[in-house]
């Protein structure tokens, strides 16, 4: 089942189902007329969606043409954004481990930032900056949608409440990352609003693409029409989705609608710029660059600017882009 949200003028959007194809939707406002109304009680709302979405697939009722560029984020709201570090290969890359008591934190438990929920972006919004100098940087991720989760949830707790999976772009100022740190509370200016692809699924209806609470499909990362990375999201994830829940879980309850993102997708290799067709290459600017030092004696690629754009999709065995496209431009507020 593949769902979505709409403009229509409110904050929340309209809530649709949309076909198998991506082709066509329909209103689902009979059942539940926003995503976090069907999710507050998915036990009844989720059965109902998946029934219009199968009469929607087999014919059995019109549908109206489906155009990603009318969509909002699928939370374009959310009661709370959690992203996760699950993949150790990038946090070596983009920061030194070596002789820091955190590293014996991050392979042991993974690392969790709260970040912005009011006011998700949509996959076509633009991302805004307001100074065209500040390391301007995507993060190709998988997120996940959940269901109520009670505190210190078991891991089959954890698993059991993935509602949703889709992919988002978690947008890093990273000049501003480390004046964030260091005041000591985390990640806050460095992180504007992070973008969502414009349809979620549910975790059966990505059949074996969906095991062991990851998702084993690459995420292809375009800058500019050229090719930057496409690390599969399955492969060197060292902490799953239901590690991630459990931890965000150790000390609160989580709120039905609460996303949890897995962190930047990333797989071990050496590679270089430029990506060869089937290379692996990288999810964001920071580890491209960290190898190129290594390799080069400096960085060669260059953070973003206005004007530039970043093109983000999980990737199908037929070659279509599973959640639909994440396309975005750089633009100065």
């Amino acid at each position: 089942m593949k769902l979505a949200t709409l403009k229509n003028g409110r904050p929340d959007g309209q809530l649709v189902v949309v076909s198998a194809g991506m082709t066509q939707c329909v209103s689902a406002g009979r059942i539940a007329p926003t995503l976090q109304a069907a999710l507050d009680d998915w036990a009844v709302h989720g059965p109902a969606l998946a029934a219009l979405a199968a009469q929607l697939d087999a014919g059995a009722i019109a549908g109206q043409p489906f155009d990603t560029a009318h969509a909002l984020a699928p939370l374009p709201r959310a009661y709370q954004w959690i992203d996760g570090a699950g993949y150790l290969s990038h946090l070596e890359r983009v920061r030194s481990l070596k002789g820091s008591k955190d590293a014996e934190l991050q392979s042991a438990r993974p690392l969790l930032y709260q970040g912005g929920s009011d006011s998700l972006s949509a996959a076509t919004a633009p991302i805004l900056v307001t100074d065209p100098d500040l390391a301007i940087d995507f993060e190709a991720e998988v997120a996940v949608i959940i269901g109520a989760v009670p505190m210190r949830a078991t891991r089959d707790q954890a698993a059991s409440a993935i509602r949703l999976v889709t992919i988002c772009n978690d947008v890093s100022l990273r000049r501003l990352v480390v004046d964030d740190l260091q005041n000591g509370f985390g990640f806050f200016h460095a992180k504007p609003s992070t973008a969502f692809a414009p349809v979620v699924m549910t975790p059966e209806s990505l059949g074996n693409n969906w095991r062991d609470s990851r998702l084993h499909l690459p995420v292809r990362v375009e800058v500019n029409g050229g090719l930057f990375g496409q690390p599969n999201a399955g492969t060197d994830m060292h902490f799953d989705f239901a590690d991630l829940i459990v931890e965000a879980a150790r000390t609160r309850n989580l709120a039905a609608g609460t996303i949890i993102g897995g962190g930047t997708v990333s797989n071990r290799h050496d590679e270089g710029l430029p990506t060869k067709p089937g290379g692996i290459g990288f999810a964001c600017i920071a580890e491209a660059r960290t190898v190129e030092k290594i390799k080069y004696g400096r960085a060669r690629t260059p953070f973003l600017k206005p004007g530039d754009t970043v093109r983000i999709a999980a990737i199908a065995a037929d070659g279509k882009s599973a959640f639909g496209d994440i396309n975005q431009v750089v633009a100065l507020a």
